[in-house]
């Protein structure tokens, strides 16, 4: 296990419309105002088009494919995630997600593209004095945390 210890920053509230996309507009906002690392959560609709990634479709090989799961019907959601910026300074949510529709439930990672609709309410967490980014893995192609900060244990 590695670790780094940080305090809460500043806290957003925000409020998505009908149409924006999970992860983009968490992304954006972050990005706008300055958030380098941040835990998010999403309470809130999502469209009958919105994707999520519900696996790998094979175990894990050398090519990791993800297996994509569409909703195909507007459901209740209920998300959390981290958010820490890459190498680059750019912003990633890394977030999974439960939907459900009529008693039936879908869980995966939003990164597929998660479409709000109506309403949907973001709780933004900053996390300060944290030395932590994301590192693009070349074997799997994720973007895996990692702690930039010497006094990390």
């Amino acid at each position: 296990m590695q670790y780094s210890e940080g305090t809460i920053g500043r806290i957003f509230a925000l409020k998505l419309e009908g149409g924006e996309r999970i992860p983009d507009a968490i992304e954006d906002f972050a990005r706008e105002h300055a958030v380098r690392s941040a835990m998010v959560v999403y309470v809130g609709g999502a469209g009958a088009t919105s994707r999520l990634v519900v696996g790998p479709e094979e175990n894990r090989g050398d090519d990791i494919i993800p297996l994509i799961h569409v909703l195909g019907g507007i459901q209740e959601v209920l998300a959390v995630g981290t958010l820490f910026a890459d190498e680059d300074g750019h912003p990633k949510l890394h977030m999974h997600a439960a939907t459900g529709r009529e008693g039936a439930a879908t869980v995966g990672c939003a990164r597929a593209g998660v479409e709000v609709w109506l309403i949907g309410e973001v709780i933004l967490l900053e996390i300060s004095g944290i030395g932590a980014l994301r590192k693009k893995d070349p074997k799997t192609g994720f973007h895996i945390l990692q702690f930039a900060d010497p006094a990390s244990k």
